[in-house]
């Protein structure tokens, strides 16, 4: 699935064309080529076949989509993307994708996964018992593992050059996390030389994206059709806000994105913490929240005053200490945020949010946790994220979510272990996945039981 459009010099090959790829890096492309910058273009494909209708939409408009965009105040605008020149169709040998990432001209190949697509723990080790990541150690590409080892392999035998491996998630330090956990996959499937070949010809830069992006529903079609008059198969909508924080490492060249708004940087860390602290993990407790008292949507959550008063505790009493001494003002930024959540018109779902909990624990609230105790200060502001967490999956356990819960990484076994154990929360509190070396400390059950119950006692008055 070629576009009639010509590819140009460069070309980045993304993996994960879903929304907030196409919301987000495609779009900052796109605004480069439309200013005249025309060396790099667009490949997209998946590893799953779960999105092969946005695909075959994709490649029936010739790469082309439309964005919506819409401000907290309601203003809509419409913008015709057209930075993807090539489709890749998805077959479950990914043998398409392979030949597109081993092409010479590709010299970035970036991929949206979103966390739990990593398999790692706190000490960026594999969890080497998940079952698609131990397939792929067997030969399997179902995985980004799987699938960059491929082409790797194909890149490095067919002389193809350096090329610069981008991840594009909400995983922190997530270029050097990736890239720890594929040198880690190739020395456990044993192909030291190509472990050593991408040490030596590839680069993993950090970097931190943001642009809340819900998954399109119809009336998202509609809109568009009657704002622009084209019925686009595979339109997205966003919020207006969008940024893109990357560190400047790239080993085969890159675009100019900062000639439209990107920003690289030497070291992305301070960014992406806040950003991971602040409004990640604020997000997540406002779905968990808005769940549990029968909310549907993000920004009524972030509206009601019992939820909003959870994420501004959280925020200020205990992440803005951590982060502090800052190059942003985090307390501004912590309204800019809430702000953000607040907008009704994105329609961004409780379901969509709250998805992932076991990769997202770890990965934004554990920190905070560790390191107020690390300070002798109790985290009571923070414990009571998951604290929602564990009541929203004893209801996942009962049956009683009001939707279908979607987790990347968790072990159902083990999730519905926890209810089946004497002392539910202390089978949670001591969970590795979750809590790492915390798991089982006296602390960190202490500041759960006290959260869990000052849970209780706001959904009880919330009943």
């Amino acid at each position: 699935m070629t576009s009639e459009r010509s590819a140009a010099a460069d070309v980045i090959l993304h993996i994960g064309a879903g929304s907030f790829h196409r919301a987000h890096q495609a779009w900052y492309l796109h605004r480069l080529i439309e200013s005249g910058d025309t060396r790099w273009s667009l490949t997209v494909g998946n590893i799953r076949g779960d999105m092969n209708a946005v695909l075959e939409a994709l490649a029936a408009q010739d790469g082309a989509y439309t964005l919506e965009t819409v401000t907290p105040q309601g203003e809509r605008a419409y913008e015709t993307v057209k930075a993807i020149t090539q489709v890749v169709p998805w077959s479950a040998d990914l043998n398409a994708l392979v030949v597109a990432g081993a092409a010479p001209e590709t010299k970035i190949v970036s991929f949206t996964v979103t966390e739990g697509g990593y398999y790692l723990d706190e000490n960026d080790r594999l969890d080497t018992a998940n079952p698609d990541l131990a397939a792929d150690l067997k030969g399997a590409r179902t995985t980004i593992y799987g699938a960059l080892a491929a082409i790797l392999d194909a890149r490095m035998n067919g002389n193809a050059g350096k090329v610069t491996l981008q991840n594009c998630d909400n995983l922190r330090s997530n270029g050097d996390r990736f890239k720890a956990g594929m040198l880690e996959f190739l020395e456990l499937r044993g192909e030291t030389a190509l472990r050593d070949w991408m040490t030596a010809n590839t680069s993993c830069p950090n970097s931190m994206v943001d642009r809340i992006t819900p998954r399109p529903t119809p009336d998202v079609r509609e809109r568009v059709k009657a704002a622009t008059g084209f019925d686009d198969r595979s339109p997205i909508m966003g919020e207006a806000f969008i940024q893109w924080v990357i560190e400047d490492h790239f080993c085969a060249g890159r675009p100019a994105w900062e000639k439209v708004g990107a920003e690289l940087v030497e070291s992305v860390l301070p960014y992406e913490e806040a950003k991971i602290r602040i409004l990640n993990a604020s997000h997540s407790c406002i779905a968990w929240a808005g769940t549990l008292v029968g909310l549907q949507y993000i920004h009524e959550g972030t509206l009601d005053p019992g939820i909003r008063a959870f994420a501004e505790a959280y925020v200020t009493e205990d992440v803005i200490p951590c982060l502090t001494p800052s190059p942003l003002d985090l307390a501004k930024y912590r309204d800019v945020v809430l702000d953000r959540f607040s907008n009704p018109h994105i329609q961004d779902t409780n379901q969509r949010v709250a998805a992932d909990g076991f990769s997202k624990l770890p990965g934004f609230i554990a920190p905070t946790l560790s390191e107020c105790f690390a300070r002798n200060v109790d985290p009571n502001a923070t414990a009571i994220l998951p604290a929602l967490f564990f009541r929203f999956l004893e209801r996942w356990h009962e049956g009683k979510l009001p939707y279908t819960y979607q987790d990347g990484v968790m072990d159902p076994a083990v999730a519905h272990g926890f209810f089946a154990s004497p002392d539910p929360l202390k089978a949670f509190a001591s969970d590795k996945l979750l809590w790492g070396s915390m798991a089982a400390s006296e602390g960190l059950e202490r500041v759960l039981r006290a959260a869990v119950a000052r849970a209780d006692g706001w959904l009880e008055r919330r009943a």
